[in-house]
């Protein structure tokens, strides 16, 4: 089973200083159909302006996944952290117990732009945790780079939580299969540019929902940029 979702469909909040994509319910955002998919729960697509960003605020018992599409982003967290973000690199931080942070764009004449991902853990209130590593470019072209996962393989970050996310860059004649088990449940979301799956055309910010399907079949792209999720049922 495939569901289209259009990019155009998403949630939409624009605070001024924040414009943001929601591509499921999220704060005053809610449609009871798009309430998260499997274990994925938020995928917020970020521009923050120049100087402003999101003070200091709490989490507890959810991973949460960074990935910067432009810009910079500033991370600052009650674990000691303070580091920045920049395109090509995926940060997760696990909430655990509780955790407290801050993400702010501080350049002067530039929005950050960046996808704000949530994950349900498969465990409870453990001791909160960062990690940021960088994916090379090179790594995602014509292909699903695993950038997360429960046990790290492929030098991917740690997530505690029966999932796994893939990143890939896909132009021309660049094509890839993904196996996947059909008792689970899996999603595309294109960032950018044109892509075809399983025969459906997704255009930028589109997104596919998946379930009782074998394998996904990347084809046809065009400047793609695209995250794929394998989750729990």
């Amino acid at each position: 089973m495939l569901k289209l979702r259009k990019s155009e469909d998403r949630g939409i909040a624009n605070h001024g200083w924040l414009k943001s994509y929601h591509s499921f319910s999220f704060a005053s955002y809610y449609d009871p159909q798009y309430t998260g998919w499997g274990n994925l729960l938020v995928i917020n697509e970020d521009r923050v302006a120049p100087g402003r960003g999101f003070g200091k605020h709490g989490h507890q018992n959810m991973e949460i996944i960074s990935y910067v599409l432009s810009g910079e982003l500033a991370h600052q967290d009650s674990m000691g952290n303070v580091k920045s973000i920049p395109p090509g690199d995926v940060q997760r931080m696990s909430a655990g117990t509780g955790v407290m942070h801050s993400e702010f764009n501080h350049a002067p004449d530039q929005t950050t732009h960046f996808l704000q991902i949530w994950i349900e853990p498969n465990v409870a209130n453990i001791p909160p945790s960062y990690e940021q590593k960088t994916i090379p470019a090179i790594a995602k072209e014509g292909s699903l780079k695993l950038i997360a996962s429960p046990d790290g393989a492929g030098d991917s970050v740690v997530i505690h939580a029966d999932a796994k996310l893939y990143a890939g860059l896909f132009d021309g004649d660049q094509q890839t299969q993904l196996a996947l088990d059909p008792k689970r449940k899996a999603y595309v979301h294109l960032i950018k540019g044109d892509l075809e799956v399983n025969g459906e055309k997704l255009t930028t910010g589109d997104a596919l929902m998946i379930e009782k399907e074998h394998q996904l079949h990347l084809t046809q792209g065009h400047q793609a940029e695209v995250l794929v999720f394998d989750l729990a049922p």
